[in-house]
C-alpha cells in the first residue's frame, strides 16, 4: 500500500505540501522587507528594489551578499535566512521522492510482506487489484505497461513493471512472501506461465500462497479443473482456474436472491439468448434455487423452478447442460424453445407474463441492451426485474443504478437492471471458493445430511452445524478431503473429466469403487487418524472436544460398524459430489496399489 508520502496518509500528505507552500511564501515575503529595511539603513550595501529583490531570491539557494558583511540585520530578514533554505530543502527531497517514485515503489514492493500480486493490463486485473485494496489489502500489482505519474497517485499501490512470467520479476514483486497471487492477464498461456513460475519459487515455503489463474474460455476452464483435481496430492500449491461468468453467477445471487414463490404459482425464470453466461446462470439459478429448497423450515416441498430457455440452439443447450450437470433435471422443471431475439417477443408465455426474473443473454450486448430498451412485453412480462448482463459497459449500469438522488436514467419503475460481469466477478471472497472450497462444502453438507436422517440434531457435536459456522479445524480437514481425491483416484486407476453424459464410464467408474469399497474406506480411516493425530487429537472415550480426544482414532478392524459403514458411505459418494460441480470419474487401468501418502469431519 503505498501513500504520496511513505509513512503518512494522503489528507496528511496534502496538509504538509501546503504548510511548505506557506513557508515558501513567507519567506519570499519576509526577506523581500528585511532587505528593504537594510536598504534604508545601510543604503552602501544594497542600492535598489530590485537589489533587495534579487537578494531576497538568493535566500532559498543558501546565500545572499549582504551576508557578508557583518550585522545587525531586521528581524524579517534574519527569519528568512532560516526558512527560506528550509524551504528550498524541501523541494529537493520531494523533487527526488517524484523522480525516485518508481525506484522506491519496486524496492518495496520487492520487500513485501503478506500481500496480493495481482500480475496483469487487462481491464480485470485493474479492477481486481482497485477491489482489494478498496477492502484493505495489501496489493502489489504487476503490469507489462508502466504506470503513469497519475495513475499511481489515484491508485496508491505498489507496482512492478516487467514481464510477470519471469522469476526475477515475480520475485522482485515479493512473491516468495505474498500470500495470494492472481494470474490475469489477456493471454491464457501467459497466465498458465505465472502459475508455474510461481509454483518453482515457493517450494521451500511451510505455507505456500493461493494461486488463482484465469481462463478465458468456460470449456478450457473446467477441462484444467478436472486436471487439477487429479493433480491435487502432487503439489501442496493451492491452485485454481476460474473463469469470470462462474464468479458473476455466483455473486448475482447472493446480491439477488430469488424470492419464494406464491402459493398458488411456482417460480418461473426465462433465459434468453445464446451468450456464454447463460450456461453459468442457468447452473447457478438451480443451485440456489436447490439451496432454497432445503433451508426452507416449513416441511412443505417447495416446487421446481420453471426455466424457459429461449435461444437459436435451446434444445441442444439443455440436452449439453443436463448431460453434464444431471442434477438440473431434478431442481428445475426445463422448457426449450428455439428462437432468437425477434421471436422472443411474440413467445406466448411471455405475454401471459408471470416471470419471477427475465435473463437476456446476448451475445453482442449491446444489441440484447439495444432490444430490452425497445421491447415494452419485457418489462410487461417480469414480475420483478429483467437483468441484462454486460462486460463493457459498467459505466452505463452505474448510470442506471447509482442512488436515488444520482440516477441518471430510468429503470423503468426498477424493472430493468445492467449486470455488470466483471465488477461483479472482482470479488475475492468469491474466487476464493475455489473448487477444493466448494467440494469440501458440499461434501460437509452431505455429512450434515445424513447424520440428520440418522436422529442427530443440529448442535449436538461440533461439525453439526451449517459451513458458515463450521470450526477451522473441520474445514481444513473437509478440504484434506478433497485434496485426497487425487490419490484415491490413482487407485482405483480412473481419472476426473468433465461429464458428457455417457453411462459406460461411469458405470466403470462405479464398479471399481464397489470391488475396492473396504480397502478404500479403510485407507480414508487411516489418511483422517493422521491429519486428527498431526492436530494434536488421541484415542478417548467418549469423545471430548476440549481435550482432543476421539473414539474412532484407532485400528480400522478395532471400529464399530456403524463408524466402518460411515467410511464407506463417504467413498460411494465421491462420483455424486463431482457430478455435482460437473465432473465425472472415468476408469483408464485396473486398479494399481499404492501406498498411501495420506472423513472430513470426522464420525
Amino acid at each position: 500500500m503505498t501513500h504520496p508520502l511513505g509513512g503518512f496518509s494522503r489528507p496528511t500528505a496534502r496538509w504538509l505540501r501546503i504548510v511548505f507552500g506557506v513557508i515558501g511564501l513567507v519567506s519570499l515575503a519576509l526577506g523581500y522587507l528585511g532587505f528593504e529595511r537594510l536598504l534604508q539603513a545601510r543604503p552602501e550595501a544594497i542600492h535598489d528594489s530590485w537589489d533587495a529583490l534579487y537578494y531576497d531570491l538568493q535566500l532559498f539557494v543558501l546565500s545572499a551578499e549582504p551576508f557578508q558583511e557583518p550585522g545587525p540585520y531586521p528581524w524579517q530578514l534574519q527569519v528568512a535566512r532560516f526558512t527560506a533554505p528550509l524551504f528550498t530543502l524541501l523541494a529537493v527531497v520531494e523533487t527526488g521522492r517524484l523522480l525516485l517514485a518508481a525506484e522506491i515503489r519496486r524496492l518495496r514492493a520487492r520487500r513485501a510482506r503478506g500481500h496480493v500480486l495481482v500480475c496483469g493490463d487487462s481491464q480485470f486485473a485493474h479492477m481486481l487489484a482497485d477491489r482489494l485494496f478498496a477492502d484493505g489489502e495489501r496489493v502489489v500489482v504487476l503490469r507489462s505497461e508502466p504506470f503513469g505519474p497519475l495513475e499511481y497517485r489515484q491508485r496508491r499501490y505498489l507496482g512492478v513493471i516487467g514481464d510477470p512470467t519471469s522469476a526475477e520479476v515475480l520475485r522482485g514483486a515479493g512473491v516468495p512472501r505474498a500470500h495470494t497471487i492472481y494470474a490475469c492477464t489477456d493471454n491464457d498461456d501467459r497466465n498458465h506461465a505465472v502459475a508455474n513460475t510461481v509454483n518453482r519459487l515457493i517450494q521451500d515455503r511451510r505455507q505456500p500462497p493461493r494461486v488463482y489463474v484465469q481462463v478465458h474460455d468456460p470449456e478450457m476452464c473446467l477441462s484444467l479443473q478436472a486436471r487439477r483435481l487429479g493433480a491435487a496430492g502432487s503439489s501442496r500449491l493451492r491452485l485454481d482456474y476460474f473463469h469470470v461468468d462462474d464468479i458473476a453467477a455466483r455473486a448475482l445471487h447472493r446480491r439477488h436472491p430469488l424470492r419464494r414463490p406464491a402459493p398458488d404459482r411456482p417460480a418461473k425464470v426465462l433465459i434468453a439468448g445464446n451468450g456464454t453466461f447463460r450456461r453459468a446462470l442457468l447452473v447457478e439459478t438451480a443451485r440456489h434455487w436447490r439451496t432454497r429448497r432445503a433451508g426452507t423450515r416449513t416441511g412443505e416441498p417447495v416446487p421446481p423452478l420453471h426455466v424457459d430457455l429461449v435461444a437459436p440452439d435451446a434444445t441442444a443447450e439443455l440436452t449439453l447442460a443436463v448431460s453434464r450437470y444431471p442434477f438440473l433435471a431434478t431442481v428445475c422443471r426445463l422448457s426449450a424453445y428455439d428462437l432468437d431475439l425477434d421471436g422472443l417477443a411474440a413467445l406466448p408465455q411471455l405475454a401471459a407474463g408471470g416471470y419471477d426474473r427475465i435473463y437476456l443473454c446476448a451475445p453482442d450486448e449491446r444489441t440484447g441492451l439495444q432490444f430490452v430498451l425497445d421491447t415494452p412485453a419485457l418489462w410487461r412480462g417480469a414480475d420483478s426485474v429483467v437483468f441484462v448482463p454486460v462486460y463493457r459497459q459498467a459505466a452505463l449500469a452505474a448510470a442506471f443504478h447509482g442512488d436515488s438522488r444520482h440516477d441518471l436514467l430510468d429503470e423503468v419503475h426498477g424493472k430493468l437492471r445492467l449486470y455488470p460481469v466483471l465488477t461483479r466477478a472482482c470479488d475475492a471472497r468469491l474466487i476464493a471458493e475455489d473448487l477444493t472450497e466448494r467440494l469440501a462444502q458440499q461434501i460437509h453438507d452431505r455429512y450434515l445430511h445424513a447424520q440428520r436422517r440418522a436422529g442427530v440434531r443440529s448442535g449436538d457435536a461440533p461439525a453439526m452445524v451449517d459451513w458458515s459456522r463450521l470450526p477451522e479445524s473441520l474445514r481444513r480437514a473437509n478440504r484434506a478431503h478433497v485434496q485426497d481425491i487425487a490419490a484415491k483416484l490413482l487407485n482405483l486407476g480412473c481419472v476426473v473429466a468433465p461429464r458428457h453424459g455417457g453411462s459406460g464410464d461411469a458405470s466403470a467408474a462405479g464398479q471399481a469403487i464397489d470391488d475396492r469399497i473396504d480397502e478404500l474406506a479403510r485407507l480414508e480411516h487411516e489418511r483422517w487418524c493422521r491429519e486428527r493425530q498431526g492436530e494434536g487429537w488421541t484415542y478417548g472415550e467418549p469423545r471430548d472436544d476440549t481435550r482432543r480426544r476421539h473414539p474412532a482414532l484407532r485400528p480400522w478392524h478395532e471400529l464399530a460398524p456403524q463408524v466402518q459403514e460411515h467410511n464407506r458411505e463417504e467413498i460411494r459418494t465421491l462420483p455424486d459430489v463431482l457430478s455435482d460441480s460437473g465432473f465425472e470419474l472415468i476408469r483408464l487401468t485396473p486398479a494399481v496399489p499404492t501406498q498411501r501418502r495420506g472423513s472430513a469431519d470426522g464420525v
